[in-house]
């Protein structure tokens, strides 16, 4: 009887044994999972995530902090009367647009022989700069109650540009040649308004001498766009 009582001690005490190391092993495994999701997630600066050691986690916060990226500089871009700098933040050139105005030229006028019934308009930049010469001028003849049309055909490519003593021309249809103008009279006088970069007339003109017996128009008034070359004003 004692001996059956001791194996049945023995088998319980086995079984105990086995059950504890059965716990301790299932908690080692647990704390090992839990020290696995403990490793720390980085997010770089590509927002690509990675598991790293809390070492190494530590440093890349560290570079993305201090980032040494330098940002791109943009230029500005030149406009008249504007100075504009350069990628490297050091001042640029100055570059200032100059319009042709009666402060910086000399405007005369001339009749012509051929073709009929033309006056030419020069105007000669006598300024140290070189001024550009926008649109057509604006005419006004004594007693005219509006400045005449222009021919829009004559438009050029460009901004006509005069350099120091360069010139610009316009031509001026006064009268129709087959007299078929109506409203004529002489005219002693001339003011020529220019326009500014806005294509805006400014100013109150430009007196320029006419012939002492002045010249003679009719309703078919108009002039040409400031042009560079004389001949093409004339055509």
């Amino acid at each position: 009887m004692s001996s059956t009582v001791f194996r049945s001690r023995t088998a319980l005490l086995t079984a105990g044994l086995a059950a504890a190391a059965s716990l301790a092993l299932t908690a080692c495994g647990t704390s090992q999972d839990t020290g696995a999701k403990s490793t720390p997630t980085v997010v770089t600066g590509d927002g690509v995530s990675s598991t790293a050691t809390p070492k190494a986690a530590t440093e890349d916060i560290k570079a993305a902090a201090s980032g040494t990226d330098t940002p791109a500089t943009v230029s500005k871009p030149v406009r008249g009367g504007t100075t504009a700098k350069g990628a490297t933040g050091s001042k640029g050139s100055t570059s200032t647009i100059v319009t042709c105005t009666g402060a910086n030229t000399k405007v005369t006028a001339q009749t012509v022989s051929r073709p009929l019934n033309h006056l030419l308009l020069t105007v000669k930049n006598t300024g140290s700069k070189t001024c550009y010469l926008y649109g057509y001028p604006a005419l006004r003849f004594t007693n005219a109650q509006s400045v005449p049309p222009v021919d829009e055909d004559t438009q050029p490519q460009a901004v006509t540009t005069l350099r120091p003593g360069q010139s610009g021309y316009a031509g001026v249809l006064l009268s129709a040649a087959d007299g078929s103008g109506t409203n004529g009279y002489t005219a002693k006088t001339l003011s020529v308004i220019f326009q500014n970069r806005a294509l805006d007339f400014v100013g109150s003109g430009v007196k320029v001498a006419l012939p002492s017996k002045g010249v003679y128009i009719d309703s078919s008034l108009r002039t040409t766009y400031w042009l560079t070359n004389p001949a093409d004003a004339l055509n």
